[in-house]
Protein backbone atom coordinates (compact mmCIF):
# COMPACT_ATOMS: atom_id res chain seq x y z
CA UNK A 1 0.00 0.00 0.00
CA UNK A 2 1.35 3.41 -1.02
CA UNK A 3 -0.03 6.82 -0.04
CA UNK A 4 0.66 10.01 -1.96
CA UNK A 5 -0.66 13.26 -0.50
CA UNK A 6 -1.46 15.21 -3.65
CA UNK A 7 -3.24 18.18 -2.12
CA UNK A 8 -2.67 19.14 1.51
CA UNK A 9 -4.30 22.55 1.49
CA UNK A 10 -7.78 23.99 1.71
CA UNK A 11 -9.90 26.63 0.00
CA UNK A 12 -7.30 29.23 1.01
CA UNK A 13 -5.02 29.97 -1.97
CA UNK A 14 -1.48 28.78 -1.31
CA UNK A 15 1.68 28.85 -3.41
CA UNK A 16 2.63 25.36 -2.22
CA UNK A 17 -0.60 23.52 -1.36
CA UNK A 18 -3.57 22.73 -3.58
CA UNK A 19 -6.92 21.56 -2.24
CA UNK A 20 -7.61 18.11 -0.81
CA UNK A 21 -6.68 14.94 -2.68
CA UNK A 22 -4.87 11.75 -1.71
CA UNK A 23 -3.90 8.73 -3.82
CA UNK A 24 -3.77 5.22 -2.37
CA UNK A 25 -2.26 2.46 -4.52
CA UNK A 26 -2.76 -1.18 -3.56
CA UNK A 27 -1.71 -3.53 -6.33
CA UNK A 28 -3.90 -2.81 -9.35
CA UNK A 29 -6.36 -0.72 -7.30
CA UNK A 30 -5.68 3.02 -7.56
CA UNK A 31 -7.97 4.99 -5.27
CA UNK A 32 -8.15 8.78 -5.33
CA UNK A 33 -9.73 10.11 -2.14
CA UNK A 34 -11.16 13.61 -2.65
CA UNK A 35 -10.47 15.73 -5.68
CA UNK A 36 -10.25 19.43 -4.88
CA UNK A 37 -8.96 22.27 -7.04
CA UNK A 38 -5.45 21.64 -8.35
CA UNK A 39 -5.40 17.89 -7.77
CA UNK A 40 -5.63 16.99 -11.46
CA UNK A 41 -2.59 19.04 -12.37
CA UNK A 42 -0.72 17.92 -9.25
CA UNK A 43 -1.13 14.33 -10.41
CA UNK A 44 0.65 15.25 -13.62
CA UNK A 45 3.29 17.35 -11.88
CA UNK A 46 4.48 14.44 -9.72
CA UNK A 47 4.29 11.93 -12.58
CA UNK A 48 1.42 9.90 -11.16
CA UNK A 49 -0.53 7.60 -13.47
CA UNK A 50 -3.69 9.72 -13.49
CA UNK A 51 -5.14 7.71 -16.37
CA UNK A 52 -4.82 4.57 -14.24
CA UNK A 53 -7.08 5.69 -11.37
CA UNK A 54 -9.67 2.96 -10.84
CA UNK A 55 -11.79 4.47 -8.04
CA UNK A 56 -12.52 8.00 -6.85
CA UNK A 57 -14.00 8.39 -3.36
CA UNK A 58 -15.37 11.65 -1.94
CA UNK A 59 -15.64 12.35 1.78
CA UNK A 60 -18.12 15.25 1.41
CA UNK A 61 -19.20 17.90 -1.05
CA UNK A 62 -17.34 21.08 -0.10
CA UNK A 63 -15.70 22.77 -3.08
CA UNK A 64 -12.13 22.17 -1.91
CA UNK A 65 -12.79 18.42 -2.03
CA UNK A 66 -14.74 18.00 -5.29
CA UNK A 67 -14.06 20.75 -7.85
CA UNK A 68 -11.46 18.84 -9.90
CA UNK A 69 -13.81 15.90 -10.42
CA UNK A 70 -15.24 17.46 -13.63
CA UNK A 71 -11.70 18.34 -14.73
CA UNK A 72 -10.57 14.73 -14.43
CA UNK A 73 -13.66 13.33 -16.14
CA UNK A 74 -13.01 15.62 -19.11
CA UNK A 75 -9.26 14.96 -19.03
CA UNK A 76 -9.80 11.21 -19.23
CA UNK A 77 -11.55 11.82 -22.58
CA UNK A 78 -9.56 14.69 -24.06
CA UNK A 79 -6.38 14.92 -22.00
CA UNK A 80 -4.46 12.00 -23.48
CA UNK A 81 -4.19 9.91 -26.64
CA UNK A 82 -5.65 7.36 -26.70
CA UNK A 83 -8.53 8.40 -24.42
CA UNK A 84 -9.56 6.39 -21.41
CA UNK A 85 -11.50 3.17 -21.97
CA UNK A 86 -11.07 1.54 -18.56
CA UNK A 87 -14.02 1.68 -16.14
CA UNK A 88 -14.15 4.12 -13.24
CA UNK A 89 -16.13 3.82 -10.02
CA UNK A 90 -17.06 7.02 -8.19
CA UNK A 91 -17.83 6.48 -4.52
CA UNK A 92 -19.18 8.82 -1.90
CA UNK A 93 -21.88 9.51 0.66
CA UNK A 94 -25.56 9.86 -0.16
CA UNK A 95 -25.93 12.66 -2.68
CA UNK A 96 -22.90 11.77 -4.79
CA UNK A 97 -25.02 10.92 -7.84
CA UNK A 98 -26.88 14.21 -7.47
CA UNK A 99 -23.56 16.07 -7.26
CA UNK A 100 -22.41 14.57 -10.56
CA UNK A 101 -25.76 15.40 -12.16
CA UNK A 102 -25.29 18.99 -11.03
CA UNK A 103 -21.81 19.10 -12.55
CA UNK A 104 -23.20 17.60 -15.77
CA UNK A 105 -25.84 20.32 -15.98
CA UNK A 106 -22.99 22.85 -16.06
CA UNK A 107 -20.27 21.05 -18.01
CA UNK A 108 -22.26 18.71 -20.25
CA UNK A 109 -22.19 15.07 -21.27
CA UNK A 110 -18.44 14.55 -20.87
CA UNK A 111 -19.09 14.83 -17.15
CA UNK A 112 -22.57 13.31 -16.98
CA UNK A 113 -22.02 10.55 -19.55
CA UNK A 114 -18.30 9.96 -20.17
CA UNK A 115 -17.16 7.87 -23.14
CA UNK A 116 -15.84 5.15 -20.80
CA UNK A 117 -17.77 2.96 -18.34
CA UNK A 118 -18.57 4.91 -15.18
CA UNK A 119 -20.55 3.84 -12.14
CA UNK A 120 -21.56 5.68 -8.98
CA UNK A 121 -21.83 3.92 -5.64
CA UNK A 122 -23.23 5.77 -2.65
CA UNK A 123 -22.12 4.46 0.73
CA UNK A 124 -24.26 4.48 3.83
CA UNK A 125 -22.71 6.37 6.77
CA UNK A 126 -21.42 3.06 8.15
CA UNK A 127 -20.74 0.67 5.29
CA UNK A 128 -18.08 -1.61 3.81
CA UNK A 129 -17.62 -2.26 0.10
CA UNK A 130 -15.22 -4.31 -1.97
CA UNK A 131 -13.08 -2.47 -4.51
CA UNK A 132 -11.70 -5.68 -5.98
CA UNK A 133 -8.27 -7.30 -5.74
CA UNK A 134 -8.78 -7.83 -2.00
CA UNK A 135 -9.17 -4.12 -1.22
CA UNK A 136 -11.99 -2.96 1.06
CA UNK A 137 -13.30 0.52 1.77
CA UNK A 138 -15.20 1.17 5.00
CA UNK A 139 -17.01 4.41 5.89
CA UNK A 140 -17.94 6.11 9.14
CA UNK A 141 -19.91 9.35 9.69
CA UNK A 142 -17.95 12.31 11.05
CA UNK A 143 -19.06 15.75 12.28
CA UNK A 144 -18.40 18.25 9.50
CA UNK A 145 -21.34 18.38 7.07
CA UNK A 146 -24.46 16.22 7.16
CA UNK A 147 -23.01 13.83 4.58
CA UNK A 148 -19.36 13.76 5.73
CA UNK A 149 -17.67 10.39 6.13
CA UNK A 150 -14.22 9.09 7.00
CA UNK A 151 -12.69 6.09 5.24
CA UNK A 152 -10.70 3.02 6.25
CA UNK A 153 -8.85 1.39 3.36
CA UNK A 154 -7.79 -2.24 3.83
CA UNK A 155 -5.52 -4.01 1.40
CA UNK A 156 -2.21 -5.79 1.18
CA UNK A 157 -2.44 -6.61 4.87
CA UNK A 158 -2.47 -2.89 5.77
CA UNK A 159 -4.99 -0.33 7.03
CA UNK A 160 -5.05 3.35 6.17
CA UNK A 161 -7.64 5.67 7.75
CA UNK A 162 -8.51 9.06 6.25
CA UNK A 163 -10.61 11.38 8.38
CA UNK A 164 -11.64 13.75 5.61
CA UNK A 165 -12.82 16.99 7.20
CA UNK A 166 -14.04 16.42 10.74
CA UNK A 167 -14.31 17.82 14.20
CA UNK A 168 -13.26 15.76 17.20
CA UNK A 169 -15.75 12.95 17.78
CA UNK A 170 -15.82 10.25 20.45
CA UNK A 171 -17.27 7.85 17.89
CA UNK A 172 -14.35 8.41 15.53
CA UNK A 173 -11.89 8.14 18.42
CA UNK A 174 -13.48 4.80 19.32
CA UNK A 175 -13.77 3.45 15.77
CA UNK A 176 -12.55 -0.13 16.05
CA UNK A 177 -11.55 -0.32 12.39
CA UNK A 178 -9.24 2.66 12.87
CA UNK A 179 -7.64 1.59 16.15
CA UNK A 180 -4.05 0.55 15.64
CA UNK A 181 -4.14 1.32 11.91
CA UNK A 182 -0.88 1.50 10.01
CA UNK A 183 -1.42 5.12 9.04
CA UNK A 184 -3.91 7.76 10.18
CA UNK A 185 -4.28 10.57 7.64
CA UNK A 186 -5.99 13.32 9.61
CA UNK A 187 -6.97 16.86 8.86
CA UNK A 188 -5.36 19.59 11.01
CA UNK A 189 -7.05 22.75 9.84
CA UNK A 190 -6.69 25.43 12.48
CA UNK A 191 -4.56 26.36 15.51
CA UNK A 192 -6.05 25.73 18.91
CA UNK A 193 -6.86 29.39 19.50
CA UNK A 194 -9.05 29.33 16.37
CA UNK A 195 -10.58 25.88 16.98
CA UNK A 196 -14.15 25.22 15.81
CA UNK A 197 -16.41 22.19 16.21
CA UNK A 198 -16.22 21.04 12.58
CA UNK A 199 -12.43 20.89 12.17
CA UNK A 200 -9.45 19.50 14.04
CA UNK A 201 -6.76 21.56 15.72
CA UNK A 202 -3.36 20.26 16.90
CA UNK A 203 -4.58 19.39 20.41
CA UNK A 204 -7.63 17.61 19.02
CA UNK A 205 -5.43 15.72 16.55
CA UNK A 206 -3.30 14.72 19.54
CA UNK A 207 -6.36 13.44 21.39
CA UNK A 208 -7.52 11.49 18.33
CA UNK A 209 -4.08 9.94 17.79
CA UNK A 210 -3.81 9.06 21.48
CA UNK A 211 -7.14 7.23 21.28
CA UNK A 212 -6.56 5.44 17.97
CA UNK A 213 -2.83 4.64 18.44
CA UNK A 214 -1.86 4.50 14.74
CA UNK A 215 1.62 3.36 13.78
CA UNK A 216 2.10 6.73 12.05
CA UNK A 217 0.15 9.99 12.05
CA UNK A 218 0.12 12.06 8.86
CA UNK A 219 -1.49 15.50 8.96
CA UNK A 220 -3.06 17.39 6.07
CA UNK A 221 -5.63 20.12 5.22
CA UNK A 222 -3.69 23.08 6.59
CA UNK A 223 -5.13 26.58 6.63
CA UNK A 224 -2.32 29.19 6.76
CA UNK A 225 -2.73 30.10 10.48
CA UNK A 226 -2.03 26.54 11.65
CA UNK A 227 1.29 26.55 9.80
CA UNK A 228 2.49 29.33 12.11
CA UNK A 229 2.36 27.14 15.24
CA UNK A 230 4.44 24.14 16.34
CA UNK A 231 1.92 21.43 15.44
CA UNK A 232 4.33 18.56 16.05
CA UNK A 233 5.17 19.69 19.58
CA UNK A 234 1.48 19.78 20.51
CA UNK A 235 0.84 16.34 19.02
CA UNK A 236 3.78 14.81 20.86
CA UNK A 237 2.38 15.78 24.25
CA UNK A 238 -0.12 12.92 23.85
CA UNK A 239 1.10 10.75 20.96
CA UNK A 240 4.58 9.22 20.89
CA UNK A 241 4.56 7.83 17.36
CA UNK A 242 5.97 9.38 14.19
CA UNK A 243 4.22 12.57 13.03
CA UNK A 244 4.38 13.85 9.46
CA UNK A 245 3.14 17.27 8.34
CA UNK A 246 2.42 16.27 4.77
CA UNK A 247 3.23 18.39 1.75
CA UNK A 248 1.91 18.13 -1.79
CA UNK A 249 3.56 15.17 -3.50
CA UNK A 250 4.81 13.52 -0.29
CA UNK A 251 4.55 9.72 -0.45
CA UNK A 252 5.16 6.68 1.69
CA UNK A 253 5.11 2.94 1.15
CA UNK A 254 3.20 1.77 4.19
CA UNK A 255 5.08 -1.54 4.19
CA UNK A 256 8.12 0.49 5.24
CA UNK A 257 6.50 1.75 8.45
Amino acid sequence: MRLTTLGTGTAAPSPTRVSAGHLVDVGSTHLLMDCGSGVAHRLAAIGADWMGITHLALTHFHADHVLDLPTLLIAWRWGAIPPRTAPLEIIGPEGTARLIESFASIFGDLVGHPDFPTSVREMAPSDTIELGNGVQLESRPVPHTTESIAYCVRGGGRRLVYTGDTGYDEGLAGWESAHGCDLLLAECSLPDDMAIATHLSPSRCAALAAALEPARLVLTHFYPPVEAVDVRATIQTRYAGPVVLASDGWAIDIEDI
